[in-house]
């Protein structure tokens, strides 16, 4: 058997696979003698068939089925012993028919087509600069964060003046035209966060207040949507009246937060003892875990800009009449010239990023070894335990968790994708030109959100 390599372009070639008598005449003269043992014809006992007539009655699917497997088991120990990178699998040409004859076995020839991995470089993209923004944590944050704390810890109580940050709880009234109470009209007791309306002008109306206050207030005012406003009047969106019907709002109560104290007892809650015994060690606690926190979402940032960068300015060029026919000839049920055309810019962009990954895998030596991914799974499950304060289960249960996690199909796909990411962020920041820009939190909200 011989193989022979014919390039067409950088991106297309075509393999052509020689298949003397030599190398399928004793293959199929076995699979024969098989078949002879076994089968069934009218007028013969199993096993006593002449060969003759088995060669007959089976010889040409046999020889058929020989040839596929040495036609094929030829083309990719040919790709695999000269290390070729292809997009796909080789599929048969249509432009070179098989050359050869079944009615009189000799010499067979088959002919592949073969997509051509693009070469390219992504190394020039990372070292020409990525810019990596981090979070400046200043006073301000470790002061929010700090009485974020106390009011997780903090308790409720009734106040008699209504403040900007308090719970003002009270009855929307429907009203008639003449601004008195609408007899069976809308009425629905809620309770307002004066802290998160939106609305200025609501939200001044509201601070001040005492309890048993009566004013007209728009419910549009002091909701975000549709679905808000009709939560806080007790209705569905499809039994919501327009916005300009007028309502009262009348206080029944306003709750504060009081803030729980910076001390022993506070500290003894959040860690352990000892560990934290005043408030000038919490707010260095404090910032250091922000630190740690913001850097996480520094780095899933910066890998972020080195994706959309290197998507954009790696050149990559593909042989797409070939994958086009490749897609259609392997796809698991029938699919249209169309349908290929619809999802074609998308299926490039995808095998795009999947080359530039494997060739950064392949450059870094990064494998994906089981047992590390086995270990990366029981820690994404004891987060999700921390999470919801739940302690983790002993190690035994913990990885028999783990590995039924990994034996469900999309499960594991995803795990490996989240680690992939995890490797992909590491090579990054350890080899890409990186520009320190530190931001202010609501700055790098506003970069994240881009």
């Amino acid at each position: 058997m011989n193989v022979i390599r014919q390039e067409i372009d950088a991106l297309n070639g075509l393999l052509s696979v020689q298949i003397e008598s030599i190398d399928y005449a004793q293959k199929v003269k076995s699979s024969l003698e098989k078949y002879r043992k076994t089968a069934k014809i009218p007028g013969f006992r199993p096993g006593h068939i002449p060969f003759g007539i088995v060669e007959k009655k089976f010889g040409k699917a046999v020889l058929a089925e020989e040839l596929n497997t040495l036609a094929n088991d030829g083309v990719y120990n040919y790709i695999k012993e000269n290390n070729i990178e292809i997009l796909g699998n080789p599929i048969p040409s249509i432009s070179n028919e098989m050359e050869g004859s079944f009615d009189n076995p000799g010499t067979f020839k088959f002919t592949f087509e073969i997509g051509i991995s693009p070469s390219f470089d992504y190394q020039k993209i990372l070292k020409k600069g990525i810019e990596y923004n981090t979070v400046r944590v200043d006073e301000k944050l470790v002061n929010q964060q700090i009485e974020d704390i106390q009011r997780r810890y903090g308790k409720m109580m009734s106040v008699d003046e209504s403040g900007e940050k308090d719970l003002v709880v009270g009855t929307f009234s429907e009203l008639s035209e003449d601004g008195t109470p609408k007899e069976g009209g809308i009425s629905h007791s809620t309770t307002l966060s004066v802290e998160f309306i939106e609305n200025n002008e609501a939200k001044t109306l509201l601070i001040g207040k005492k309890k048993d206050d009566v004013f007209q207030l728009n419910p549009s005012t002091v909701s975000k949507d549709d679905a808000d406003r009709a939560s806080l009047l007790g209705l569905t969106i499809e039994t919501l009246p327009a916005q300009n019907v007028m309502f009262e709002f009348k206080i029944t109560d306003i709750k504060r937060m009081e803030l729980a104290e910076l001390n022993s007892e506070l500290f003894g809650k959040l860690f352990q003892e000892g560990e934290i015994t005043d408030e000038e060690g919490l707010r260095a606690r404090v910032k250091k875990d922000l630190e740690q926190m913001f850097e996480r979402d520094a780095d899933r940032l910066m890998t972020r800009k080195v994706y959309d960068q290197l998507m954009s300015e790696v050149a990559m060029e593909f042989p797409e009449a070939f994958l086009k026919r490749w897609i259609k000839v392997s796809a698991s049920s029938p699919i249209s010239e169309e349908e290929i055309e619809q999802e074609f810019d998308s299926y490039l962009k995808s095998l795009k990023w999947q080359l530039i990954q494997t060739k950064i895998f392949k450059d870094s030596d990064t494998k994906m070894v089981y047992e590390e991914v086995l270990t990366f799974t029981k820690g994404l499950l004891i987060s999700n335990y921390a999470q919801y304060g739940i302690p983790a289960p002993d190690e035994a249960e913990l990885e028999a968790s783990a590995r039924e996690l990994l034996s469900k199909k999309d499960q594991a796909n995803s795990i490996y994708d989240q680690l992939a990411e995890v490797k992909l962020t590491q090579f990054f920041k350890a080899n890409a030109s990186l520009k320190m820009k530190p931001l202010s939190y609501d700055d790098f909200l506003l970069e994240m959100k881009k």
